[in-house]
């Protein structure tokens, strides 16, 4: 979320502040919009919210809603209030609301948008094809980038579906003579992490990240020529889709909202399923949502002077 949030904030703003909130309970459970939430503020655990107060308030998930909402109200309604996701609130004391086809958010302050936003714009991918080229060299091309999430709720990954992944990649880099670059985030089991080291511990042609030194996952989106990306995790696969390689998704098990974005991709010829075949490139142009959602924004910037 804050990276949805910053990647926004940064497309619009010269100067952004990001701001990390921690709110004690019981403010933490207050509805939206009730006056008095910032008293629960933990200064000694975060950032403050004070004035000067800021000309655009992003935020993003909740619990950010009800505090930009406080704060919108503190500056005397001033700040222009910009929302991502379902606030889960009514929607006449924000400016704009940027959501996805899935968030069942709708009315004439709602802008949809096909990905979820982010901060990874041409000049970073840039920055790190630079950082990343000469350590990842060793490793053979074409090169997968192999993005891992982790459990939700509705979508297990474990063991099991680590092997059932691992099967797959094998199978296409046996096809193919590529390279491999395997990055868990932090949601990632320890369990999933094993079963690849396990798989490519004596394999020169793949490279494991152990989650110690430096993250190679801006690295990888610059440089990678293929991708595949683990179902759960609708921001890796939008991150991607800033790039111009192929987006293949490991499916596993799904919930319902993240099948329905895949196939939208997949019926724009903007990703596939990956089932460890060594399908045609792509022809496929770079997608990022926080460009048409900061357009979005500089136009409520303009109407307003």
């Amino acid at each position: 979320m804050r990276t949805q949030a910053r990647g926004l904030a940064k497309a619009v703003a010269d100067e952004v502040v990001e701001k990390v909130v921690v709110v004690r309970p019981p403010w933490r459970w207050f509805p939206a919009g009730l006056p008095g939430v910032l008293n629960g503020v933990d200064a000694s655990a975060g950032d403050r919210l004070e004035a000067p107060w800021p000309d655009l308030i992003v935020t993003c998930g909740r619990r950010s809603a009800i505090l930009g909402l406080e704060v919108k109200r503190k500056a005397g309604g001033k700040p222009l209030l910009v929302h991502l996701q379902d606030p889960l609130a009514p929607l006449t004391n924000f400016d704009l609301v940027i959501a996805m086809a899935h968030d069942d958010v709708e009315g004439p302050k709602v802008r949809k948008v096909l990905t979820t936003l982010h901060d990874m714009a041409p000049a970073r991918l840039a920055e790190a094809k630079t950082a990343w080229e000469s350590r990842l060299a060793r490793l053979p091309r074409p090169l997968i980038g192999v993005l891992l999430g982790g459990p939700t709720r509705h979508t297990p990954f474990g063991a099991p579906e680590a092997r059932d992944l691992v099967g797959k990649l094998q199978a296409l880099r046996a096809k193919t003579g590529a390279g491999a670059v395997i990055v868990p985030s932090r949601r990632t089991p320890d369990e999933v992490l094993a079963v690849f080291q396990a798989a490519l511990k004596d394999d020169s042609g793949a490279w494991v990240w152990d989650r110690t030194g430096e993250n190679p996952y801006v690295g990888v989106l610059a440089l990678a020529d293929r991708f595949v990306i683990t179902g759960d995790s609708i921001s890796m696969i939008s991150e991607a889709l800033a790039t111009t390689a192929p987006v293949e998704v490991f499916a596993g098990q799904m919930r319902k909202r993240h099948v329905g974005f895949v196939e939208a991709l997949i019926e724009q010829g903007q990703a596939r399923w990956f089932d460890g075949e060594a399908s045609p490139p792509m022809d496929r142009r770079p997608i990022d949502s926080t460009a048409e959602a900061a357009a979005a924004v500089r136009e409520l910037i303009a109407a307003r002077r």
